[in-house]
């Protein structure tokens, strides 16, 4: 008795089952957007933003001026992580954006987060730009052939 369902509970149940779970429903979101790229860039700026507060005993690392590329830097590659990932239409410009600022943290930041940041970074801004939206079926189908008349 207890371990049996009331019919209110069974149906309840199926229309659990046919709809999407919370996973599926982030893996089709994903891959709408640059989701690697934008991510790999965000983890780069965050990378550099700490070790642009690198404290070393009595030695504190900080390059560019007065240190203030040390955070501006990593806040702009954060921000372009999450904008590429936010707007994907505008891809191509924040990962070109993103991969001329890690390649410019090489000098504004701890030599780009001690490399490190640098190649996250610059290997987010690459897959930003590279990435491409999967084509949908209905617009393949949609498309009209070329006449093949006008080529005789």
């Amino acid at each position: 008795m207890l371990l049996s369902r009331p019919a209110a509970h069974a149906a309840t149940a199926a229309e659990d089952a046919s709809a999407p779970t919370r996973r599926a429903r982030f893996r089709a979101w994903r891959r709408e957007r640059p989701f690697v790229g934008g991510l790999l860039t965000a983890l780069g700026g965050v990378e550099m933003f700490f070790s642009g507060q690198l404290d070393l005993g009595r030695i504190h690392v900080q390059l560019g001026i007065e240190g203030l590329q040390a955070t501006i830097i990593p806040i702009l590659l954060v921000l372009l992580g999450v904008l590429a990932i936010a707007m994907p239409a505008h891809r191509i410009f924040y990962g070109v954006i993103a991969l001329a600022v890690a390649v410019y943290s090489l000098i504004g930041v701890n030599l780009g987060g001690f490399f490190i940041g640098m190649l996250l970074s610059s290997i987010g801004g690459v897959l930003t730009v590279a990435w491409m939206p999967r084509e949908r079926k209905g617009d393949a189908e949609a498309e009209p052939e070329p006449d093949q008349e006008r080529d005789a």
